[in-house]
């Protein structure tokens, strides 16, 4: 009997390689939770062979009391962005025990690290994004491992962003050159290449002897900037550098605004929401002062086939550097 695996968070970046993963065969009958079915990325999924759509609000316990109906195992991946910190941390543990009271066999959950936790709660390392996650991975890894089996799959940022919010912008002395620009210091940014990372969740679900009680940490490369434009130069010719930017210098680059809320979807006048400035502050200085680790011989032994470098994957890809939209919420922010 084929296992039924609902996926809450399915069309985000993060989402559509794991339902593409689960529905690579005919092993797994893929639900996918979307606010919307008429969405370019639910179109797209519900291309793809044994995956279905469900259209109705992820954050809405009616709807997930539907969609959790004769399901054997769930991934769920919450977007903080959208729904903040607060809310994030309330729908990570509903729906843990959603799935307990629905007896799930596996809940799989999309962790981050728990920056403020690593940083001996130093504010600064506060960055909602990041420790709303943290906090639901804590609160799983304390439950038991039967009678439901239990995954955190725990990322970081995307290789893709190369293409959107980290990628290169020219030298205005010398538009020759690309400059790539962050707040980081000699620290080593964790980067994960989207299609490993689906790889990773269909590795979890295929393996749960392995995988129960397991919170997988995943990247691809730990990377100085230097090295990244290194890596640039090399696999396309073009001349590249890094700058090492302050914060205050960052948020000046127009990449985001620094004053508007993290949390677009909730009540702005919510006082526990951080500005982009606030949560970013914390995200970079978690990077920079290399808080966290990864261990690459477990992750080469889980995905022998993984790529094993930014270069590696630039090459892989055809990467130019120039802009390609990545994040579907930007995305619908400008399409409104």
């Amino acid at each position: 009997m084929k296992e039924t695996v609902l996926v809450i968070g399915g069309t985000g970046a993060q989402g559509v390689p794991v339902v593409k993963s689960l529905a690579t065969d005919s092993k797994y009958n893929v639900h996918v939770l979307t606010r919307s079915a008429s969405s370019k990325e639910a179109k797209y999924l519900a291309s793809l062979p044994s995956v279905s759509i469900l259209e109705g609000n992820t954050y809405d316990e009616t709807t997930l009391r539907q969609a959790f109906k004769d399901i054997t195992c769930v991934f769920v991946n919450t977007n903080g962005f959208a729904i903040g910190e607060k809310a994030e941390i309330y729908w990570g543990i509903r729906l843990y025990e959603l799935a307990r009271e629905f007896q799930v066999k596996h809940f799989v959950y999309a962790g981050l690290e728990y920056g403020s936790k690593l940083g001996n709660f130093n504010h600064k390392y506060r960055c909602g994004h990041l420790d709303g996650k943290g906090k639901v991975v804590d609160f799983i890894s304390a439950q038991p491992t039967s009678p439901m089996a239990w995954s955190v799959l725990t990322s970081c940022m995307y290789m893709e962003a190369l293409t959107e919010f980290l990628r290169p912008f020219p030298d205005p002395t010398d538009p020759d050159i690309l400059i790539f620009a962050a707040p980081l210091g000699e620290g080593k940014c964790p980067l994960i290449y989207l299609e490993d990372y689906g790889a990773y969740a269909r590795w979890i679900f295929d393996n749960p002897a392995r995988s129960n009680g397991l919170v997988l940490h995943v990247a691809t490369e730990d990377i100085r900037w230097e090295d990244l434009a290194s890596a640039f130069s090399q696999v396309t010719g073009q001349k590249a550098v890094y700058k090492d930017v302050s914060l205050e210098e960052y948020f000046k680059l127009g990449i985001l605004d620094p004053d508007a809320i993290v949390g677009h979807s909730t009540d702005q006048d919510d006082s526990t929401l951080l500005t982009y400035r606030e949560n970013f502050s914390g995200f970079w200085n978690t990077w920079k002062d290399n808080l966290t680790k990864r261990d690459y011989q477990l992750l080469d032994t889980i995905l022998p086939t993984r790529v094993k470098s930014v270069k590696e994957w630039m090459e892989k890809t055809g990467y130019s550097g120039k802009y390609t939209s990545l994040l579907k919420d930007r995305r619908d922010k400008a399409r409104k």
